[in-house]
């Protein structure tokens, strides 16, 4: 079911570029770009995977990680194969870096339905950086807001103006992954990109031009992604740009693909991480992918009681009241929406 993009322009002697991310790739007849998705037929931006589902998993909300959105949430997540990142240690590398055309073909009226059918208040788009397969994840996202549902990106955040705004017509919330602090060196050995710059150029765009929930997460990858000057750094944005209530995930890495001879992450060095996001005045940070650490909860700013009890992505205790203000002191903690009431049946279920 491939598909003519929207995110692109014509340019001379039959070429295009494509606009869905900061590569800007440059393309001739029969050309695909880095992403391995979107190519050149016929002088027209075409994306291959339009349709073509690779992945698809019910999910709780908390695991993309989103904590401060529609708490206790199922999510119907979804991915295709290819990426615009060329990252050494990818958990998902046989869908993002093998750069092959298939899935299981679905419209976006299938993944609505198949959404609703699985009890799930939500979609994710996630598994691979969905602002390649944009134009799929859009007709799909329309049409879930229609039917109540609403749309969360898990993505590199390697975005584009125009991606931004086309992300502005359906997509509700958004997780950005931060890689090694975002630090020059290690993306450019480890991700493959010059730099972090559009990254935090997409979250400026995300914020003034948009009403999208984001929240942060850091992969903190030992030794050679674990620098706390550069984590100091990126906290510091956080805070200047986005205020204290903007909640950062430090995220423990674990050997995979290409990175299989580097440790997990210690727990010590994201303890440090956590301790300069609160030293820069973040209040919600936490620890991710360290199944009962105390940092995983959320704590009240104001009284410091827990107020979200979770163990790794289910919640276990629930301090608030119906205003998502602390039981305790009263103070109203930014989390948006009620928690769902089912969340305690949640399980986590592949579909394909």
């Amino acid at each position: 079911m491939q598909k003519e993009t929207v995110l692109y322009e014509r340019l001379a002697n039959h070429k295009v570029r494509c606009l869905a991310c900061a590569r800007y790739c440059e393309l001739g007849e029969d050309q695909i770009g880095l992403c391995g998705i979107r190519g050149n037929k016929g002088g027209k931006l075409v994306l291959y995977v339009y349709g073509k589902v690779a992945a698809a998993h019910i999910d709780p909300i908390e695991k993309k990680p989103v904590t401060h959105f529609m708490p206790g949430s199922k999510i119907f997540s979804i991915g295709t194969t290819g990426c615009n990142w060329l990252c050494k240690y990818c958990i998902n590398f046989d869908l993002s870096q093998r750069r092959k055309i298939e899935g299981v073909d679905i419209t976006p009226e299938k993944v609505v339905e198949k959404a609703l059918q699985s009890g799930c208040q939500g979609i994710a788009y996630t598994y691979n950086e969905p602002s390649i397969f944009l134009e799929y994840a859009r007709d799909c996202g329309v049409l879930a807001r229609k039917k109540g549902l609403f749309n969360i990106f898990v993505s590199n955040g390697y975005g584009t103006p125009e991606s931004v705004s086309m992300m502005n017509e359906f997509l509700d919330s958004i997780t950005v992954d931060f890689k090694g602090n975002g630090e020059e060196k290690f993306v450019r050995k480890y991700v493959g990109i010059p730099n972090s710059q559009p990254v935090f150029d997409t979250l400026l765009e995300i914020r003034d031009k948009t009403k999208i929930h984001v929240e942060i997460t850091d992969l903190v990858v030992p030794d050679v992604g674990d620098n706390l000057e550069h984590a100091k750094k990126l906290c510091k944005f956080v805070y200047d740009e986005f205020g204290p209530d903007m909640p950062i995930h430090f995220l423990q890495f674990h050997p995979s693909y290409k990175m299989m001879e580097f440790p997990p992450t210690p727990v010590i060095t994201l303890e440090k991480h956590h301790e300069i996001a609160k030293k820069e005045g973040l209040r919600y940070a936490y620890v991710g992918n360290v199944p009962g650490h105390p940092l995983e909860h959320t704590y009240c700013h104001e009284c410091k009681k827990i107020v979200v009890r979770r163990y790794n992505f289910d919640i276990l205790e629930w301090d608030l009241d119906d205003h998502n203000q602390c039981k305790y002191c009263g103070a109203k903690i930014p989390i948006i929406g009620k928690l769902n009431p089912a969340y305690k049946e949640r399980r986590f279920e592949l579909v394909f």
